[in-house]
């Protein structure tokens, strides 16, 4: 009996030995997989890294100052550092300084909007966090997505996680970025350049306004491409990125028909490949067990002699809506609330939400800019609000994820061009439109 209980005691000892080097593993498997990076620009404090006024990034230095080189208290700044496809969860310390009350703006990547003006009162400090989703062209097996030419130097597609910072009388203290285990529900946009991150002043899409109204919990991946159409969407194999990295119960929001109506050919046209197609995303997306949701394309600026939007996308905007009856598919109909927002807007007053500009408002812009497709900050701003109201009526799940403060939208009665405050990105260049 000894013997046995001997070796019962062994054998005990042998298991816990066993629990306790599978414990451990579990735990370096844990942290191997949630990557924390602390950085602090004010003073040098323990467990960040400190980035001076002289720390820039390069390939040599991989966190620091980006894109400008003349850092200045005050001046808008880029900070940059490598960061590998994911979501990942950004908390900024921010400070009123100058004993004087101030605001802050931040924009991710290319001029994603994160947060917009928070106001500090005189030497008040706030910790603010969201999620910026980086990407890359991969897909498998040496299969990429076919860039354009300009996306090339998108900030959108390099290597890097880019936050742009704008403040008045306000200074960034410390910021923390993390990329956990964990999956934040993602919201997948496929669409052409009224959905695209336009890198550009004083173009802008709702797709990079509506980043901002969502918490932390859950991230916005925009995949969409000036001048593309379902066709080119699926050639160009961003549909097939987008499969690769979806997981169950995200979701993937479909806006196409600008450019769609211009194609050619056999079986061209709204009730066509256009319908052909759109069934073909919502049927790949529910196999990966994702949530498709259809939009309809936003008017252009077009009027007739009555102060009425006309209709410029003909079949398009119904056959969205057709097949979204048909597949049981969420509908937002962006068409029907741009055309009620213009024409609150007014004939004249709409400009204001498009890219109409005279001759050198911007460096090297020699021309004016009349543009009724395209949006501004602004006119972006209010389609993206169009957008989260389209959510809160057809998409419920995705309300739990809406910020508290965001205010119920309503198109006929679109927020003040006066009051509408935008910082622009100190690498504007209106010599490159991002158009259809």
């Amino acid at each position: 009996m000894s013997n046995l209980f001997m070796l019962l005691i062994k054998s005990e000892k042998m298991l816990r030995s066993l629990l306790f080097v599978g414990f451990m593993l579990t735990q370096l498997c844990s942290y191997a997989q949630q990557s924390i990076q602390k950085y602090s620009f004010i003073e040098k404090l323990p467990g960040y890294t400190f980035i001076g006024p002289h720390t820039f990034y390069a390939d040599k230095q991989a966190s620091g100052y980006d894109l400008i080189k003349d850092i200045k208290k005050g001046t808008p700044f880029y900070f940059s550092t490598k960061a590998a496809e994911g979501n990942y969860q950004i908390t900024i310390q921010v400070k009123a300084n100058d004993g004087v009350a101030g605001s802050f703006t931040v924009k991710a990547e290319s001029r994603r909007l994160m947060l917009l003006n928070t106001p500090l009162k005189a030497g008040q400090s706030t910790t603010k966090t969201f999620t910026v989703n980086i990407k890359d062209r991969q897909i498998t097996n040496g299969v990429a997505v076919k860039l354009k030419p300009r996306e090339f130097t998108k900030l959108d597609w390099d290597e890097k996680l880019t936050i742009e910072f704008d403040a008045t009388h306000c200074s960034l203290q410390t910021l923390t970025i993390t990329k956990g285990e964990e999956h934040f529900p993602t919201i997948y946009l496929a669409g052409n350049s009224t959905v695209v991150n336009q890198e550009d002043e004083p173009w802008a899409s709702w797709g990079q306004m509506i980043t901002a109204f969502f918490n932390p919990k859950v991230a916005i991946a925009n995949h969409a491409e000036s001048g593309l159409s379902l066709g080119s969407f699926l050639s160009s194999k961003r549909l097939d990125k987008v499969l690769s990295v979806m997981q169950p119960n995200d979701y993937l929001f479909i806006e196409f028909g600008h450019n769609d109506q211009k194609e050619k050919g056999h079986n061209a046209g709204a009730y066509g490949s256009y319908t052909d197609r759109l069934r073909f995303f919502v049927k790949a997306v529910r196999a990966k067990q994702g949530i498709p949701v259809i939009l309809t394309s936003t008017n252009r600026r077009s009027f007739d002699e009555n102060g009425r939007i006309t209709n410029s996308l003909g079949d398009f905007p119904e056959a969205a809506r057709k097949v979204a009856a048909e597949l049981n598919v969420p509908l937002i109909d962006l068409n029907k609330m741009t055309k009620v927002l213009y024409e609150t807007l007014g004939v004249e007053p709409s400009k204001k939400a498009f890219v109409h500009y005279p001759a050198n408002t911007y460096p090297a812009q020699h021309e004016a800019l009349e543009d009724n497709t395209h949006f501004n900050t602004y006119g972006a701003y209010q389609i993206a609000q169009c957008v989260l109201q389209g959510i809160r009526e057809k998409v419920p799940s995705l309300v739990v994820y809406i910020k508290e403060n965001a205010p119920v939208y309503n198109p006929a009665r679109p927020g003040a061009l006066a009051d509408w405050n935008w910082p622009e990105s100190p690498r504007a260049d209106s010599t490159k439109p991002d158009g259809n």
